[in-house]
C-alpha cells in the first residue's frame, strides 16, 4: 500500500511516502520508530509536554553506528525514551520515504511493531534529559492523537493486523491508561 504526504520543515516541503514491508536495501534507514502493543491490545504512545499542550508520537530514533541493526535501535531507543522492554519478537511494518529534507539524499524512516515486555518506571532520555509521558491506548484513539493522515492511519491499521496474526494479540481493550 502507499501514500504520500508532504510536510512543511522550515523552507523545504518534505515528501513522505509510505511504502508497507521493508525497504530496499540502497534505502538509507536514518530512523526506527515502534507500533508497541500491549498483551490487551493497546499501543504505547509517548506524549511530550510543551506547555499546557501535548504532542504524540511513537518512541524511537536515530540509527547510530554502534547499534548492531534496525531491530537494535528500536530497542536502545524504547529504553531510552519510553523505559520499555520489548518481547522477543519485531517485525517491519514499512517505512516512510523521505525525500527534499533539506540537502539529504532521500532515506527511510522505518517503522516496526512488537509486544511490550515490561514497562519500567520513567526516567530521564539522555538525549536532553526529557522525561516524556506515557499513554496506553486503542488504536482507533492511536490514529487520532498522532493525528499523520492516511500515512498514520495505514500504519496503525497494518501494525493491528501484525499484532493479531504475528504477535498473538487476542483482544484489543477499551481503556485510555497512563504509565
Amino acid at each position: 500500500m502507499k501514500n504520500v504526504n508532504y510536510v512543511k520543515n522550515g523552507d523545504d516541503l518534505v515528501k513522505l511516502t509510505w511504502y508497507n514491508g521493508e525497504p530496499p536495501k540502497d534505502l538509507r534507514v536514518r530512523q526506527v520508530y515502534g507500533v508497541m502493543f500491549t498483551e490487551d491490545g493497546r499501543i504505547m504512545l509517548k506524549i511530550e509536554n510543551k506547555g499546557d499542550k501535548k504532542y504524540y508520537s511513537l518512541a524511537g530514533g536515530t540509527v547510530e553506528t554502534y547499534d548492531k541493526d534496525n531491530v537494535a535501535t528500536l530497542r536502545r531507543e524504547v529504553i531510552e525514551e519510553v523505559n520499555t522492554e520489548l518481547g522477543e519478537k519485531t517485525i517491519v511494518i514499512g517505512y516512510q520515504e523521505v525525500e527534499n529534507d533539506g540537502k539529504r539524499p532521500k532515506y527511510a524512516q522505518l517503522r516496526m511493531s512488537a509486544l511490550i515486555k515490561q514497562i519500567n518506571e520513567k526516567r530521564p532520555d539522555p538525549d536532553g534529559g526529557r522525561i516524556y509521558d506515557r499513554l496506553l491506548t486503542t488504536p482507533k484513539k492511536a490514529i487520532e492523537l498522532l493525528n499523520w493522515g492516511g500515512i498514520g492511519e495505514i500504519l496503525i491499521t497494518e501494525a493491528v493486523k501484525i499484532a493479531k496474526k504475528q504477535l498473538g494479540v487476542k483482544e484489543f481493550v477499551d481503556k485510555d491508561e497512563y504509565v
